[in-house]
């Protein structure tokens, strides 16, 4: 296995938010909801695949692995929690997001833990 990217992430997490809609996921569905080429998420994908975070079915349809649900758990947690604060402190929704999608990769455990036990603490 190798360090997962943070474009990996975004497509774990994407395949996460997509699997909690509807019951069958396929890559087309990844590269819509994205608004990514289908050769990129094939790619991506095929990556993920090798690297044991998603399975793919006869039918095309993607799973997420044990490993890969993780990951895709930890990064949508992140992305909910830190747009809902960005939100708190009077940043629109549309631009709490974006910076919660970017922030998501490459905040540290220690950091995201504090601003959750914050928010926890003033109930924001």
């Amino acid at each position: 296995m190798h360090e997962i990217q943070e474009s990996g992430e975004m497509y774990l997490e994407t395949i996460l938010i997509l699997s909690n809609q509807k019951a069958n996921v396929r890559s087309i569905d990844v590269a819509n909801y994205m608004n990514y080429s289908k050769p990129s998420i094939s790619r991506g994908i095929g990556i993920l695949k090798d690297d044991g975070y998603v399975t793919v079915d006869d039918g095309g349809f993607l799973n997420l692995t044990e490993s890969g649900r993780a990951i895709a758990e930890k990064i949508y947690e992140r992305h909910r929690v830190l747009a809902a604060f960005f939100e708190s402190i009077g940043i629109s929704e549309e631009t709490a997001s974006a910076d919660a999608c970017r922030i998501e990769h490459v905040i540290s455990d220690e950091t995201f833990s504090a601003i959750k036990k914050f928010i926890e603490q003033n109930k924001v």
